[in-house]
């Protein structure tokens, strides 16, 4: 059975409240729903159950310590034209620049194709429909500064995306504990 899948970082719940708390106030938005947000690390797509298998064992050998993330800021995709996915941001962090880079490496050494754009660390709070450009210009500038506090990030998770007439429900299909020496496999959700 072919699985769409994509690893990420879950932020704890008090940020997903802070999150939720931006998700209203423009039209045509399909908010992300707060348990589903999350800070993609990399979008793998569609995989057989072969390859999902090899995936998920693959990313058990990635070792990082722990550290951490602070929401900051708000923005949308893409850059120019009609925005189409408004998000918060995180403030620079190289160990996140480094946990993202082991598991893009390691995925693409196992002959998977990642999407071939820089990588842009953010939180997806809508997906939008011909939301006018002016409605989302007053949206940033009314939330433009928000920053969450800083949280600790000790495990990143492997999810399966299924696709529904609502838009995509997240499964997670593995969890990996951050440990200096190597990524502690964990079965159990976090």
């Amino acid at each position: 059975m072919n699985k769409r899948l994509f690893v990420a970082i879950d932020p704890p719940e008090a940020i997903r409240e802070q999150l939720a708390s931006l998700c209203c106030g423009l039209p045509d938005a399909r908010w992300t729903p707060p348990e589903q947000l999350h800070l993609t690390l990399c979008f793998i797509g569609e995989v057989d159950g072969t390859t999902f298998l090899d995936i998920r064992e693959a990313l058990t050998g990635i070792a990082v310590a722990p550290f951490d993330l602070r929401v900051r800021g708000v923005g949308f995709f893409p850059p120019s034209g009609q925005p189409r996915v408004l998000w918060a941001g995180v403030e620079r962090c190289e160990p996140l620049t480094v946990l993202q880079r082991k598991i893009a490496t390691r995925l693409f050494q196992m002959g998977i194709e990642l999407e071939n754009r820089k990588y842009s660390p953010h939180i997806t709070l809508a997906r939008l429909q011909h939301t006018p450009a002016s409605k989302v210009g007053k949206y940033l500038a009314m939330h433009g500064l928000f920053a969450g506090g800083p949280f600790a990030v000790d495990r990143f998770s492997l999810y399966a995306s299924v696709l529904g007439r609502k838009g995509a429900t997240h499964c997670l299909e593995q969890a990996y504990m951050f440990r200096n020496e190597g990524a502690a496999l964990h079965r159990d959700p976090p």
